[in-house]
């Protein structure tokens, strides 16, 4: 499914979820996608309306572990949001519209912002697992994009010179040293996956300027850009990268990670929703 195709199943989804919600509907303001282990931030959320991704046009259910497969409209710190706690992947076998299917969904509902989260490698020697980094660039190296083939909406030829939103990074700067919380940043490399990188891909990214890497993002982030939402994203460590460290590299670390640094992610996350409220 691409080019008219997936907008029209993009469509229909964002005519669900406003009947799901009912009357009054009210646009969210910012949308959050939840990655690995993050979907502590779902648990604050006051829900109108949460819809399983098997529920919803055109998305196929998650499968992998950390991530629960369901969509929430509600509030969080009183501000209307769209919550999608878990992603699916290339890597699952699934197409590049299915990957980006929720965050265009997002934009055909209206929302002006996007928080993008995932769990990451630690390319940098001095990112341990726990921290938290602004991503301030990307790195496609998955060989996908999702605006290939016809252009139904949006630019032929986006800029992405500033994918991720400069004011947005500044913003979520000054609210980590308000609550105290080291908020490193850097280049994400995005990859195909699902293997783990080698400890000489690892030399080759960090020659490249990346600083973490992971499997998922840089697909959302083109989506939503070419559409015109503006996006943040924050990956946490959850690990050393292959060859940075002795550790043999495993999913269900990277979730466990996650989940100890879930209190700090999501009082950040919780305080940046309130300003952009």
């Amino acid at each position: 499914m691409s080019g008219p195709a997936a907008f029209e199943a993009v469509d229909e989804a964002a005519q669900l979820v406003r009947a799901r919600v009912g009357v009054p509907w009210q646009a969210p303001r910012v949308g959050i996608v939840l990655g690995s282990g993050l979907s502590v931030v779902k648990e604050r959320l006051e829900v109108a309306c949460r819809l399983p991704y098997g529920e919803i046009p055109g998305m196929p259910e998650a499968s992998v572990i950390g991530h629960e497969g369901a969509l929430y409209l509600g509030s969080l710190e009183g501000v209307p949001v769209i919550c999608a706690s878990g992603r699916v992947h290339l890597y699952e076998g699934h197409s590049v519209a299915e990957v980006v299917h929720l965050v265009r969904v997002m934009a055909a509902l209206g929302t002006p912002v996007a928080i993008l989260t995932n769990a990451a490698g630690g390319i940098r020697r001095d990112f341990g697992p726990g921290t938290l980094m602004l991503i301030s660039d990307h790195l496609n190296l998955t060989g996908q994009s999702p605006l290939v083939g016809p252009n139904v909406r949006g630019p032929r030829f986006p800029d992405m010179s500033h994918a991720y939103d400069p004011e947005l990074r500044d913003l979520a700067a000054r609210v980590a040293a308000r609550l105290n919380l080291r908020l490193a940043s850097g280049v994400y490399a995005g990859l195909l996956g699902p293997s783990y990188e080698t400890p000489a891909e690892i030399d080759m990214l960090e020659t490249m300027g990346a600083s973490a890497v992971g499997m998922s993002t840089v697909l959302e982030t083109l989506a939503l850009r070419h559409l015109g939402v503006r996006v943040l994203g924050i990956s946490c460590i959850t690990n050393h990268a292959a060859g940075r460290s002795t550790s043999v590299l495993d999913h269900r670390e990277v979730a466990e990670v996650a989940a100890r640094t879930s209190a700090a992610f999501s009082g950040l996350v919780e305080a940046l929703v309130s300003e952009l409220g």
